[in-house]
């Protein structure tokens, strides 16, 4: 039987996926989150394979490998992402809804990954 400890890792793991794969099929729709916007097809390409395929990536490397450290390693990522994110709030200074939503999501994510 599968615990909860495990479902969580799954499903942040998939949440990590589809985040990936909405930012590929609409690349241009990241600019009311994250005020991101392209010049031109190359800067689409750009958004679509680093804000798209890595996450599509990231998520998919833990659920392939099965293993508890590839969880883990997901969990360090987003542990990386919102201490940049503070950090760059602090410095820039931007607390706007959005970059504060999400800060959460990655220490969430982040801290659950770490503990289970």
């Amino acid at each position: 039987m599968t615990s909860l400890n495990t479902i969580i890792q799954i499903l942040i793991a998939i949440l990590t996926i589809l985040l990936g794969v909405f930012v590929i099929v609409r690349p241009t729709a990241i600019y009311n989150f994250t005020g991101l916007s392209a010049n031109g097809v190359r800067g689409i390409t750009e958004i679509r394979a680093i804000f798209g395929g890595l996450f599509v990536a990231l998520g998919a490397a833990p659920i392939m490998l099965n293993s508890p450290a590839a969880y883990k390693m997901l969990g360090i990522v987003y542990i990386g992402i919102a201490v940049t994110r503070i950090g760059s709030m602090v410095s820039d200074p931007c607390f706007e809804r959005s970059n504060l939503i999400s800060l959460l999501s990655e220490t969430v994510f982040g801290v659950l990954l770490l503990l289970l």
